[in-house]
């Protein structure tokens, strides 16, 4: 491919919106995190190495094999439960990693290396802990 010579217009994707094909007999609720894991999405839970997607736009219930239905997902500032008092996020954590507990659950560690990495600590408001997630 060579240089531009003349003037173009580039194709422009918000890449706020993703699809995602689902593991096989797994069902993501809509507001789940949605995670991929061997390259499936599946909701979010503690486990090393998943790869936070975003959230979920709908519900999907994938009752045949792997891929067989597909998971639109939304990467923003979203709100999740806080995790035990043991392992909860304060406001001295905002702007700190948040760990992955499930699909609605985040926490302050990793759990001695057990849980992977939800996103960034944006804020907290009224006991939920908002995390940019998808990025």
């Amino acid at each position: 491919m060579t240089a531009l010579s003349q003037a173009r217009q580039p194709i422009e994707i918000e890449g706020k919106l993703g699809v995602a094909p689902v593991k096989g007999a797994t069902t993501i609720w809509q507001g789940a995190l949605v995670v991929a894991e061997s390259a499936l999405a599946v909701p979010g839970k503690t486990a090393t190495g998943l790869i936070v997607l975003g959230v979920a736009e709908e519900t999907v219930k994938n009752t045949g094999g792997d891929g067989a239905a597909k998971v639109k997902f939304r990467r923003g500032t979203f709100d999740f439960t806080n995790s035990a008092a043991a392992d909860e996020i304060t406001a001295g954590d905002i702007g700190k990693d948040a760990y992955i507990v499930d699909d609605q659950t985040v926490a302050k560690t990793s759990g001695t290396n057990t849980r992977s990495v939800a996103g960034k600590i944006m804020s907290i408001e009224g006991g939920r802990i908002f995390v940019r997630v998808g990025f």
